[in-house]
């Protein structure tokens, strides 16, 4: 499968607070979100530490989105909902349909219907996608 040449792009827009790297009103440093197109997934960072991962495989137009994860010394800070927003995004302006393999990108995209017509079933096709890719 074909992968863009650019390894990480920066995923920060300064009209989301959220995804500006400068320090927030409670003083805490925002986080940033970034694409790490070589690995195949999302990362989110605070302070310039790597905080946790959404992970995906690209299948027939589909991003098939298999696991999200956010290091413990992180959690309770929001950051699962900031890295799969801004991983739905930049799906979207991929231009790829979105299947949702993983528990939490489920749940995500059933509170927040903004990406629901994105959204494709979990289907035998991607999960077989998935076994391959995490083999």
């Amino acid at each position: 499968m074909a992968r863009d040449a650019q390894a990480t792009t920066d995923m920060t827009d300064p009209s989301r607070p959220e995804a500006d790297p400068a320090v927030s009103k409670s003083g805490r440093t925002a986080p940033v979100v970034t694409h790490n197109r070589a690995r195949s997934r999302f990362e989110v960072a605070v302070a310039g530490t790597r905080a946790g991962a959404a992970e995906y495989t690209d299948e027939a137009g589909r991003r098939i989105f298999f696991h999200t994860e956010v290091d413990d010394a992180y959690a309770g800070q929001g950051l699962a909902g900031v890295l799969v927003r801004q991983a739905l995004d930049t799906t979207r302006a991929d231009g790829l349909r979105v299947v949702p393999v993983c528990p939490y990108v489920a749940r995500y995209v059933q509170r927040h219907h903004d990406w629901a017509d994105l959204v494709d079933p979990v289907d035998a096709r991607a999960v077989d996608a998935v076994r391959q890719a995490t083999r």
